[in-house]
């Protein structure tokens, strides 16, 4: 296969809402994820702000409008505060598994479940169990679904508390997709200890990064993105940490700039 075969081709999605800034329209340039080049080319576009979705990678490319942003944790900084090690010890019961990616009926019930408590109406709401299955099992990269489970009761497997698909790069994991139970306060805080799971996870792996998909200064929506530190932003010159006035700028201020 020649350079020139192997070079991607990029496309542009039409206009459509913006689901964090309200009245702007989004729009993404993607690309297909294919061949024996596949888990290359996804790490290559990983570290210029690209997500992956199934075979495809994309970023945003909005006319006007910069304000979606790549972050990705630094996981040999990281140190948990207060709240976070009390999260991690409530959650150190939980029977932690890196499965191959193969959609379950199990893990469907799951994202149902979590989509019409936190989503419910969103573009993911219509979702059947086939669909899940694409999303999952479609992947031309090395990936898996991270399940967590209760401990077993009376030898009968846990149950399924959360799950998250990831994809491991050549410098970290990413994470696709994560859902859990959102209807049981014991379990409260699973969507942050699924995170924290990725972070000590790869840094046992000696891998330097953890990518968390885009941030939104001023989206209350992706606030939580930034609890995890040293984090790094994706900017014009490339990545750069976050710093506390970045991430706690007025609400009013960033959404202005955005809308301008």
């Amino acid at each position: 296969m020649t350079a020139l075969s192997r070079f991607p081709r990029f496309f542009v999605t039409s206009p459509s809402p913006c689901p964090y800034l309200p009245g702007r329209q989004e729009r993404k340039i993607f690309t297909e994820l294919s061949g024996d080049h596949a888990g290359e080319l996804n790490d290559a576009l990983s570290r210029i702000g690209f997500r992956r979705s199934q075979s495809v990678a994309y970023r945003p490319s909005c006319a006007g409008c910069t304000a979606c942003a790549s972050v990705r944790v630094l996981t040999s900084g990281f140190e948990p505060n207060a709240t976070q090690r009390k999260l991690l010890k409530r959650y150190s019961d939980l029977e932690v598994t890196a499965c191959k990616p193969w959609a379950t009926g199990e893990q469907y019930e799951l994202l149902k479940r979590y989509l019409d408590s936190r989503h419910p109406g969103g573009g993911m709401a219509a979702m059947d169990e086939s669909d899940y299955a694409d999303m999952v099992e479609q992947s031309p990269v090395s990936s898996y679904v991270i399940e967590y489970r209760e401990p077993p009761v009376d030898g009968q497997r846990g149950r399924l508390v959360g799950a998250c698909i990831t994809d491991q790069q050549g410098d970290g994991l990413s994470m696709i997709y994560s859902f859990f139970v959102t209807d049981d306060e014991t379990r409260s805080g699973m969507g942050n200890y699924i995170i924290m799971d990725h972070i000590l996870r790869a840094r046992a792996a000696g891998l330097p990064y953890v990518y968390l998909g885009y941030w939104v200064k001023g989206s209350a929506r992706m606030a939580y993105k930034t609890r995890y530190r040293p984090i790094e932003v994706l900017g014009p010159t490339g990545w750069s940490l976050l710093v506390d006035e970045d991430a706690v700028g007025a609400m009013p201020n960033a959404m202005a700039a955005a809308l301008a």
